[in-house]
């Protein structure tokens, strides 16, 4: 077994003078940096008072299922030997608040569409979605449930 280790810092931006002197006297902007990488402008939701144009740590966490996912489906392509010219998603998740400020992610739904070379190899291309996500470690170490629904087209010959 091999250990992989990963690190981030994270920098908040949002002093406005007061510091967090009240609930809107502050900005959610802080910044997200790694080692020889671009920076990843982040904030909160829009609806925490966050900002829009900004990654917020719910899309962050629904890319990095997305990300993962493909990363796995791709590899699961090469072994089951079915080749993928084109893959594209557009996902999803759920966020709970409750009246007590708490909340959590409930669930994401990846929508997969995946464009493969050989026609008589869809069904194999459809199944390889369950395989992927049995190996995607961000999704085995989320505690919400991760749906796919994916659609799988063949690159006409030409």
């Amino acid at each position: 077994m091999t250990d992989h280790s990963y690190e981030v810092a994270v920098r908040w931006t949002g002093d406005r003078g007061t510091g967090t002197s009240g609930y809107r006297d502050y900005g959610r902007d802080h910044t997200i940096s790694a080692a020889g990488k671009q920076d990843v402008a982040g904030s909160a939701d829009p609806t925490f008072r966050g900002d829009r144009d900004r990654w917020n740590p719910e899309e962050l966490v629904l890319a990095a299922l997305a990300q993962c996912h493909m990363m796995s489906y791709l590899y699961v392509a090469v072994q089951r030997g079915f080749t993928v010219v084109d893959y594209q998603d557009s996902a999803s998740a759920s966020l709970d608040v409750h009246r007590d400020g708490t909340g959590e992610l409930t669930g994401a739904t990846l929508r997969p569409v995946v464009t493969i070379l050989e026609a008589d190899r869809v069904e194999d291309a459809e199944a390889a979605h369950a395989e992927a996500g049995r190996l995607c470690f961000v999704a085995r170490s989320v505690a919400f449930p991760v749906h796919h629904t994916p659609v799988t087209k063949v690159r006409a010959a030409g």
